[in-house]
């Protein structure tokens, strides 16, 4: 008799001590439903989005699958579906900056900044549903070939690229060395076909070059490498006794946001600003000179056209909008968003405008472009003829 109550009481303290445990695991699993908490190896951190507001409904989404995987005559490769509904899910987003990159694409991209890769040399990027060239890179297969910044992506090797992602299109594109790729573009309403051979792409993002006593540094894209060059570059002609100094951005696509910062920091005193970032019109970000200003006071040209870019157009704004420098050539592209990369646990990596950017008097020029203070174009007989009136004008300024 005296077991059998003691076994009761044990069997209520149990059922009491589960009963405590499944209300707490029932009240943590709603607050953290409701909050968004995550698990991680520092413990529990609170996230800003809350569960409750999201309107994906990924019960059809599960569906579709079960649907196709059931029904559908051939075979299923589950790594393309996988990044088939992430890029679809990106694309819906509607901004042609923001993309999914598989892990392939990803080394490309990463490739692309370090300025080593095979193919024809080109930064492209989206114009409603068609690819377009930001800019070809100047000396390399493309710019050789005759592709323009503008020039719209019609066909590539006999197929539409109507559509394409800009992922798409480069993975067409590239390929080894020595090989081809046919392109039929529109220019102004006009189809022009081109057969470009593939080279290897390798080179410094900055190069500099002497012409009598004015100095020039050519940037082609904003990459890891371009601060420590330019500053080399910058010291390299103070040592020379230059007079004044020809910054070439035609046909720089852009690239890295901070590389652009420290290059303007060139000229610019300690915490000058050169870009701030808003998002939803409020700001959350801003970019300041670091003080490094090996070439304050130095009379500057800048020489900007159509294949100018992102970060291209972030030093020339901030240079221009200081009075530190004369814009000379043609309006710039027109790019005034910020992207950021995100690894994913894939192995790819999501490419998202997180802001937009303005110069430092507040100007956005998303789609617009920076007017250069002295227009200068050039001609298709100017292309023909190895002639380059924008640069020759940028000297007789500084002279």
């Amino acid at each position: 008799m005296e077991k059998t109550k003691k076994s009761k009481k044990t069997n209520w303290l149990i059922f009491g001590r589960n009963l405590l445990i499944i209300s707490f695991v029932f009240l943590l699993g709603a607050y953290i439903g409701k909050y968004g908490y995550k698990f991680s190896p520092d413990g529990i951190y609170q996230t800003s989005i809350q569960k409750s507001d999201s309107k994906l409904n990924f019960n059809e989404v599960n569906e579709v699958y079960s649907q196709l995987r059931n029904n559908f005559d051939g075979q299923l490769d589950e790594q393309k579906l996988n990044d088939g509904l992430k890029r679809g899910l990106v694309n819906a987003a509607g901004d042609p900056y923001t993309e999914f990159l598989s892990r392939e694409e990803s080394k490309d991209f990463s490739d692309d900044l370090s300025g080593t890769f095979e193919g024809i040399g080109a930064e492209l990027s989206k114009n409603d549903k068609y690819v377009e060239v930001v800019s070809p890179i100047s000396g390399f297969p493309a710019d050789k070939a005759g592709l323009r910044s503008k020039d719209i992506i019609a066909e590539i090797n006999g197929e539409s690229a109507y559509d394409l992602s800009v992922s798409e299109a480069v993975k067409k594109i590239r390929g080894p060395k020595g090989t081809s790729v046919k392109l039929k573009v529109v220019r102004d309403g006009k189809s022009l076909d081109f057969e470009i051979t593939r080279d290897k792409i390798s080179l410094p993002s900055v190069t500099t070059e002497v012409v009598g006593d004015i100095g020039i540094i050519k940037i082609s894209r904003f990459g890891t490498d371009t601060a420590e060059l330019s500053r080399k570059s910058a010291q390299e002609l103070k040592s020379k006794g230059v007079k004044g100094v020809v910054v070439d951005l035609r046909n720089n696509p852009g690239g890295l946001l901070d590389a652009s910062v420290d290059v303007a920091s060139l000229w610019l005193d300690d915490n000058q600003l050169v870009v701030e970032e808003k998002r939803g019109g409020k700001s959350v970000r801003k970019l300041n000179s670091n003080g490094d200003n090996l070439l304050k006071g130095m009379p500057t040209v800048v020489l900007i056209n159509s294949g100018s870019a992102s970060a291209s157009e972030i030093l020339a704004g901030a240079l221009s909008d200081h009075k530190v420098a004369q814009l000379v050539g043609e309006k710039s592209y027109g790019k005034g968003s910020v992207q950021q990369v995100v690894e994913l646990s894939g192995g790819g990596s999501l490419k998202v405008t997180i802001a937009r950017w303005y110069t430092p008097k507040g100007k956005n020029i998303d789609k617009e472009g920076i007017k250069p203070d002295v227009e200068v174009k050039m001609t298709d007989n100017d292309y023909k003829n190895k002639l380059d009136p924008q640069k020759d004008t940028a000297i007789s300024k500084l002279k």
